[in-house]
């Protein structure tokens, strides 16, 4: 269900800028064009990609910054499985310096890459994101320029486009993603982040001269999921037999076992199939690596980081227990994290020199 990043053909230039407008569908972005007049004519079926899977930002930002997929660079999802010290944490928000970011996340970054070409490398975006572990982990090689506001992330572009050399920057807009998951894509306060998205890469695109070039593109997609359609699984004491640590996303599951053996692994997929079946892909570890769920390629350092059993939503809905721990994460309306076209697809519209 998914594969490698792919490779896009470019014109060389002196100075790029990749824009990544967190939870901008193409699906959304479609529904939506007359909200978005500068980037919808330029999204259309040939400006699609797949952002891969899991679509959740810890795994699908980490593989757009190392060119690598999280079986590689280890990123597998949301909340993740620490096999050294047994225990699920959380990529985003939760992270704080254990594990190591300088080994958990695998791979050589773009960044670093571009450094020993002798290129200069920025990420530009909100102060709030400067000193996590996750950013450590995945703009590993760039300097970090905060900015509040989407206008005031474009003037910084500029302002390190106009110091000369050959540069390359990573500019971050998480508005709409904040946006959707309190009120959902469909809201008035989605429209608002997206006209001003629009606003602000109109105003980037205009601003860029003879070498420079720009993508917009997006990590993943979204859809709103109401709470009515909430499945709260620890009802059924079947789909959590045996389960000793649950990570992932609501959207897509990830389940690890007391005792994982294959026969164990099939014995509770077999229970989610039974129950969830007509509304989810469930399969076992072997079987969503051997699917490529994960990418083409698993290192076995990363295997055990992945859940004995997955449960991917195929239909609207999402997958919580019933805790109060729960309760706030409940409260999200727009959601991502599995395989449907409306969370993988994304667009990839072209600036500057790369029109």
């Amino acid at each position: 269900m998914t594969g490698a990043p792919a490779t896009i053909a470019v014109p060389e230039v002196s100075r790029a800028v990749v824009v990544v407008a967190d939870g901008l569908g193409a699906h959304a972005l479609r529904s939506r064009s007359g909200h978005a007049r500068f980037l919808a004519p330029r999204a259309g079926k040939g400006s699609t990609i797949d952002s891969g899977s899991p679509t959740t930002t810890a795994a699908a930002l980490a593989t757009l910054c190392t060119g690598r997929t999280p079986g590689e660079h280890g990123l597998v999802g949301y909340r993740a499985y620490d096999p050294s010290s047994d225990r699920v944490f959380n990529h985003l928000s939760g992270w704080s310096g254990t594990p190591d970011p300088a080994t958990w996340q695998r791979c050589e970054t773009v960044f670093e890459r571009a450094s020993r070409l002798g290129v200069s490398s920025y990420a530009v975006g909100p102060e709030r994101y400067r000193s996590s572990s996750y950013s450590s982990a995945v703009l590993r090689g760039a300097e970090y320029v905060a900015a509040a506001t989407m206008e005031e992330r474009v003037e910084v572009v500029r302002d390190l486009f106009d110091r000369g050399g050959r540069r390359l920057v990573y500019l971050y807009v998480p508005e709409l993603d904040v946006a959707a998951h309190a009120e959902g894509w469909q809201s008035s306060a989605w429209l608002v982040a997206l006209e001003e998205l629009d606003s602000a890469m109109s105003a980037l695109a205009r601003g860029l001269r003879a070498g420079e070039g720009g993508f917009v593109t997006a990590d993943h997609g979204i859809l709103d999921v109401p709470a009515s359609s909430h499945v709260l699984y620890d009802a059924v004491p079947e789909l959590v037999d045996g389960v000793r640590h649950v990570g992932g996303d609501p959207r897509l599951l990830q389940l690890y076992l007391d005792e994982a053996t294959e026969e164990s692994a099939r014995a509770l997929a077999a229970a989610w199939h039974d129950a969830e079946g007509h509304r989810a892909w469930v399969a076992t570890r072997s079987e969503a690596v051997e699917a490529g769920w994960f990418g083409p390629t698993v290192d076995a350092a990363v295997t055990p980081r992945i859940g004995d059993v997955l449960v991917a939503a195929r239909a609207q809905v999402a997958y919580y227990d019933s805790t109060p721990e729960n309760a706030r994460a409940r409260s999200m309306v727009g959601q991502h994290g599995s395989l449907t076209p409306e969370e993988q697809k994304v667009p990839l519209v072209r600036l500057g020199a790369f029109e």
